[in-house]
């Protein structure tokens, strides 16, 4: 009975700013967790040289100077000079090498991801993006003892890259890899060799499942204790067809452009859309005169504008990856919202399909992933004699970023994270 005063002394203490010793000793009981966001949550600082030939007039060097800036996302700049919109926009464009068989950024364009290793490139400047990449779950995870560079890391990775099928070039997602594994690895040296907690949210689900899918299992036996994946299926969702309709947003901002414009570009604007394997025939966009699914994805690429090279790097590249996707073989959670109006299909009955804002017919997700694509995950996982543990959590009425912001999702993610140390 004289024990419970000191123990709540003790408790008090750490949540009002107890001695570092105190919180080193907290943080020695619990397995190393690495974060990994979700898309456009990794911040990219850029380099513009002289081989740069911008497509918008006025912004090249002199613009912006030789140095190293903050390409993605730099609020504050915008809000200092909103001419800079269109100049961000065309430096974070991708071009296919058809030589090298891979996706290079515009020439004269150098990248690099912000803070690889931690999760500061998680925390934005622009008020507006607090609770869309993880920055209230890392609060969160701080305030039951986790710390930063110490049990806690984060994988940021340039979101507009993506994996591709095997034996493809993906040079920039390989390196990501080896940064990935080299992080985890040493996350688990740091922590007394514990193995590794890996919470992922939307798109980054998809790289976590690929590089676990390619590293090898005596790796993963050895390094990873638990993959907690929120808010991810495995059947993309038909909301990420919209976006490629889209040739231009008004007002502008550079959220929209990156989503619109940018993201026809990318190597991943592929990579979310609708898996014959989950959705097959079944219509997704609706006009008067042709419906498009999952099945004929190209055909509804070809009608909204993309070349042909786009819709072969489809094929070849990144519709491989979705139909493959396999058990992590490591224990796992999945996490999802449910109970919010989540699109199902997109109804353009002219067919004009840059006109105006489509017809949207809703079921059930959480605004962005639709339960039939978690239901898929759980039928893909559950099919596996060799998947280890697997439990699907369903939070009702918690939205895509509401998962990583609203509290009592944010408590029931910490928990299942304390639950697998």
């Amino acid at each position: 009975m004289e024990l419970l005063p000191v123990v709540l002394l003790l408790v008090t203490l750490f949540f009002v700013g107890a001695p570092s010793l105190l919180a080193q000793d907290v943080a020695s009981g619990l397995n190393p967790v690495v974060l990994v966001p979700g898309n456009t949550c990794g911040q990219l600082d850029a380099q513009v040289t002289d081989e740069y030939k911008p497509q918008a007039p006025g912004c090249g060097i002199p613009k912006q100077g030789r140095g190293w800036f903050r390409l993605w996302e730099n609020f504050t700049a915008l809000q200092e000079d909103p001419s800079l919109l269109p100049c961000y926009a065309d430096q974070l464009r991708l071009v296919y090498d058809p030589v090298a068989g891979d996706y290079r950024n515009v020439p004269g364009v150098k990248t690099r991801v912000v803070s690889f290793g931690t999760t500061r490139s998680f925390r934005f400047n622009d008020p507006a993006r607090k609770n869309v990449c993880m920055e209230g779950l890392v609060e969160a995870l701080e305030g039951v003892g986790y710390i930063e560079g110490s049990n806690l890391f984060g994988a940021p990775y340039d979101f507009r890259y993506a994996p591709a099928a095997p034996g493809l070039s993906s040079e920039v997602f390989s390196d990501f890899s080896s940064s990935f594994r080299l992080l985890v690895e040493r996350a688990s040296e740091m922590n007394g060799n514990k193995p590794v907690i890996l919470v992922t949210h939307s798109m980054g689900g998809l790289f976590t499942m690929v590089f676990l899918d390619r590293s090898p299992l005596a790796w993963r036996r050895r390094y990873v204790k638990h993959l907690v994946m929120l808010c991810l299926g495995v059947g993309g969702s038909p909301l990420n067809m919209w976006p490629l309709a889209l040739e231009t947003l008004s007002p502008p901002s550079l959220p929209g452009t990156v989503l619109t414009y940018g993201n026809r570009s990318f190597a991943s604007m592929f990579s979310l859309l609708p898996s014959p394997k989950v959705y097959g025939d079944t219509p997704l966009v609706i006009t008067q005169a042709k419906n498009y699914s999952a099945d004929n994805m190209a055909e509804y690429l070809v009608a909204v504008g993309l070349s042909e090279e786009q819709v072969a790097l489809y094929r070849t590249r990144a519709l491989p990856v979705t139909l493959n996707l396999r058990a992590p073989l490591v224990p796992m959670t999945s996490i999802n919202g449910i109970g919010v109006p989540t699109i199902d299909r997109l109804v353009f009955w002219d067919g004009n399909f840059t006109a105006a804002k489509p017809e949207l017919v809703n079921g059930d997700g959480d605004g962005q992933i639709n339960l039939q694509t978690v239901l898929a995950l759980e039928r893909l996982i559950g099919d596996d004699p060799d998947q280890p543990y697997f439990k699907s959590i369903l939070i009702p009425n918690t939205t895509h970023k509401g998962m990583i912001s609203d509290e009592f999702a944010v408590k029931r993610v910490v928990s299942e994270i304390l639950g697998a140390n």
